[in-house]
């Protein structure tokens, strides 16, 4: 047999050593003095339970020495009496205060439990002989209210109705940070007591082993094949000292996308030159990876050096005492078996460092002792607890869960085969394992809300921080709080991140980085302006910041970045296929300058690039568009055709000191093209001419939209600053209730004016229009402002359009003429479309004008029939 030792020997850490031969039925030597069968084993276990617990073992009741242990005499029977004295005195104020508000089952036990803890205490003794070396093993620890309780009968599987506990990752997050830890005293030691579930949930303090109990019973009632484990772990793991971990929260994430420039990528890969092969030395590139391996070999040297320091700095390492739970196999999707530190939530391969060894496991039907080596820790373990060679249970024949299942299993088919009336053969019938005397699990949703003690938690990693606060105690609604330090005595920050929820701005997360001096906040859809992304970087000179926003925008912008001397827009999906808008400055902006104004943004150079479009020949498809504005230098640049590798370019120069449109001072010399294809018709003058005037036009809606963009982002930062100072909480219950308290006095109001609608209203009574007149003048104004303003500019534009044919008459064609007068015609006939659609806004806005005054007369009608 195999005994797990409570001290390892000389030259040992922790584990088990054999003993003589072994049946693997049962704690019997056949080279002992004692020599059971297991059926005579069991039948001991029985008949001496009914003899020694014919009463109740609670602490308060009264006996006399013979009375409480009647297989003992002399000094054992007095020494145990003393224990047990002692014991009572402990215990004797929780008895006194839970007595009361209880139920039955807390505080005694039924006949079942009786002779389940008369089996427990004969096992007990049983494994003490026949295991001198190794602990006492937790089987009937008492229970808040001082009655002894068999563990298996504390857990009590639990099915919940929150969505969140429908799986173990759920269940062992709300375990984690519902309970704060009592570590054990002395930490090498069982506990003597075990709370319930419900006393735990109530108190929200626990030991590793309530810790266990609750988590494992939430598992059970989800149909998990869960057991609570009774062993040894490391240090950290018991004392739930995360400070050599790293953080959860510190894993890669996806970074913001890099700024995109013509130096980093190309124009377009598939009109790209094609690098040419680099030659590499494959005996530099062996020995590269030699160095590679060579300092991750160091690295986990050191680290294996780190962890046999740490190790040998604990004088208690194997002998510190802890509980966990395992998680087996067959059930729920699960293909593996896994351990889960319910101190933490976290799941841990079968073979981790951090569990050193096992005394024994149990779940809610059986009880089982580990008879397995343990001087490898846990990496050599078998869980298959049916085979009696590596675990010995406590309810000899009792079914296991898989056992469960497996019978299950046969009836089904059974019955399918038509064989469900056959006579079952006689089974011996053994002791099941009896009801849980624990109530319901009942977990409110104010619970899974308001999950951490005190409404906050701390949690301490490695030169990281974690703080996690309840709904009660989110000050300016920050759920979660990360910060990071330099070094590991966490004394100098290097950056904090900030999780947030129901935040009137629409704010989700923020990062501040010290060290870089950037600020970082992201939202949630749905903000004004729809900005998900803000970045401001504090430079030597100025600041950089990055804009990201949704697609709602009516500009198609995504992407914004200004920096003191350099601006760049992403577009997508644009009518007019562009992407990407870069301006370069004469000077440094000063975003957050108080004294900045909009004239201030001096422009020297701008480049805009354009998707293709595929509905125009690639010669006439513009790819580039710079504007020089300092040289007065205007330049195009086509799209690539399938078989030449050179576009085509044409460069136009302004007219010095000339407004747009004035044909006088523009010539051909202005102009420079260059065409890849030879064959290709050359642009004409009149084409070359109008392109010119329509690119001025470009640039100065180019150079306004600049400068509204500048203006945008000063603005956008100037009221991040002003939601910052005046932040507000959203409350959504609140909002909810007001939204349905409104449907509900809405329709109120209209079941009772359903009544008068039916009946004749008087159009005659004589109405007061105050507040309506104003409204619908202002509208109409607008309408025809906007109207006339329109109408000027076709006016403007067939004067102009006329003068010029006057002047170039001579060196037009008739055909050109001709096209010129459809155009003229083609504005005419706008500048009549628009005065008719003038003429029926108004009559339209009369129309409505006498409809709302009708409709006002009802209104005041119903209202002075309510009156009365």
């Amino acid at each position: 047999m195999n005994r797990c030792r409570g001290k390892p020997r000389d030259g040992e850490r922790f584990g088990h050593v054999k003993h003589k031969e072994s049946t693997g039925r049962n704690f019997c030597n056949r080279g002992e003095k004692y020599h059971w069968t297991g059926k005579q084993m069991q039948a001991g276990w029985h008949r001496r339970g009914m003899e020694e617990y014919a009463g109740d073992m609670d602490p308060g009741s009264k006996g006399s020495r013979g009375e409480i242990y009647p297989q003992l005499t002399g000094g054992q029977a007095e020494e145990q009496y003393v224990n047990f004295s002692i014991y009572q005195s402990q215990f004797k104020s929780r008895v006194h205060l839970f007595s009361f508000f209880r139920p039955k089952s807390y505080r005694s036990n039924s006949p079942e439990e009786i002779r389940l803890l008369a089996i427990a205490e004969n096992f007990q003794r049983q494994y003490s002989h026949l295991c001198p070396d190794r602990k006492p093993l937790l089987l009937c620890p008492v229970n808040e209210c001082g009655v002894k309780k068999f563990v298996s009968t504390s857990l009590r599987p639990t099915p919940t109705i929150h969505c969140e506990l429908f799986d173990w990752q759920g269940c062992a997050s709300f375990v984690a940070d519902f309970l704060s830890l009592v570590p054990l005293d002395p930490p090498v030691e069982l506990p003597k007591a075990l709370s319930s579930p419900t006393a735990v949930l109530q108190s929200q303090r626990a030991t590793c082993f309530e810790y266990a109990t609750l988590l494992c019973s939430l598992l059970l009632g989800e149909d998990y094949d869960a057991y609570c484990v009774s062993g040894y772990a490391v240090n950290e793991m018991c004392l739930l000292d995360q400070s050599l971990q790293q953080c959860p929260l510190l894993d890669p994430e996806v970074k913001a996308v890099q700024d995109v420039t013509p130096e980093q990528k190309g124009q377009d890969d598939k009109y790209s030159v094609k690098l040419q092969l680099q030659l590499k030395s494959r005996f530099l590139a062996e020995q590269e990876k030699k160095k590679r391996e060579a300092e991750a070999a160091l690295l986990v040297k050191q680290k294996q050096q780190e962890e046999k320091d740490r190790q040998l700095a604990d004088p208690l390492r194997g002998l510190r005492v802890h509980c966990w739970v395992l998680v087996l196999s067959g059930c729920r999707d699960v293909q593996e078996n896994f351990f889960i530190d319910p101190l933490t939530g976290i799941s841990y391969p079968t073979n981790s460092d951090s569990f050193l060894g096992i005394e024994s496991v149990w779940n809610n039907l059986n009880y089982y002792v580990n008879m397995q080596d343990c001087s490898n820790g846990c990496a050599d373990m078998m869980f298959d607890l049916d085979d009696l060679k590596t675990w010995e249970s406590v309810l000899f024949g009792a079914s296991s869960k898989k056992q469960l299942i497996q019978e299950v299993l046969k009836r089904k088919e059974a019955k399918l085969m038509g064989k469900g009336n056959l006579v079952q053969e006689d089974v011996p019938k053994v002791l099941e394992m009896p009801r849980s005397w624990v109530s319901y699990i009942a977990i409110s949703t104010e619970a899974l809300k308001n999950r951490w003690p005190g409404g906050k938690k701390v949690i301490r990693y490695k030169q990281a921080q974690l703080e996690r606060f309840a709904t009660s105690k989110r000050l300016y609604g920050v759920a979660t709080r990360l910060t990071k330090y330099k070094d590991r005595d966490c004394t100098e920050v290097a950056m904090v991140n900030e999780w947030y929820q129901d935040r009137s701005d629409f704010l989700e997360e923020k990062e501040v980085d010290n060290i870089n001096k950037i600020t970082t906040e992201r939202f949630r859809h749905g903000r004004k302006r729809h900005l998900l992304f803000l970045r401001v970087k504090s430079l030597t000179v100025g600041t950089e910041v990055e804009m990201h926003f949704s697609g709602a925008r009516v500009d198609d912008l995504v992407r914004r970045v200004l920096s003191p001397k350099e601006l760049i827009e992403l577009f997508e999906g644009r009518s007019d296929f562009l992407h990407y808008r870069h301006v370069y400055f004469k000077k440094d902006i000063q975003l957050l300058s108080e004294n900045s104004r909009m004239e201030e943004v001096p422009i020297l150079k701008v480049v805009e690039r354009f998707h293709r479009n595929d509905s125009k020949p690639a010669n006439e498809d513009v790819a580039e568009r710079v504007f020089l504005i300092p040289e007065k230098l205007i330049e195009l640049t086509y799209h690539l055709t399938e078989d030449r590798l050179i576009p085509s370019k044409i460069s136009f120069i302004k007219p010095l000191g000339s407004e747009k449109g004035n044909a006088q001072e523009i010539s051909l010399d202005m102009i420079s093209t260059f065409q890849v294809d030879i064959s290709a018709k050359p642009f004409t003058a009149v084409t070359l001419h109008k392109m010119l005037v329509e690119l001025m036009e470009v640039e100065e809606k180019v150079t306004h939209h600049i400068m509204r963009s500048v203006k945008e982002m000063r603005d956008i930062v100037t009221l991040r600053e002003k939601e910052t100072k005046e932040m507000k909480l959203w409350n959504r219950a609140a909002a909810l209730v007001r939204s349905r308290k409104q449907k509900k006095e809405n329709s109120e109001i209209k079941n009772i004016l359903q009544k008068y609608l039916s009946e004749e209203i008087d159009k005659d009574q004589d109405v007061k229009k105050e507040g309506l007149d104003p409204y619908f003048e202002i509208e109409t104004e607008e309408k025809i402002k906007i109207i006339q303003e329109q109408y000027m500019k076709d006016i403007a534009e067939v004067e102009k359009t006329q003068e010029w044919l006057k002047m170039k008459l001579h060196e037009l064609r008739k055909h050109r003429e001709r096209d010129q007068q459809q155009r003229c015609d083609e504005i005419r006939t706008q500048v009549k479309a628009a005065l008719e659609q003038l003429r029926m806004d108004m009559q339209r806005g009369e129309e409505t004008h006498k409809d709302l005054q009708e409709d006002l007369c009802q209104e005041l009608k119903r209202s002075s029939l309510m009156d009365s």
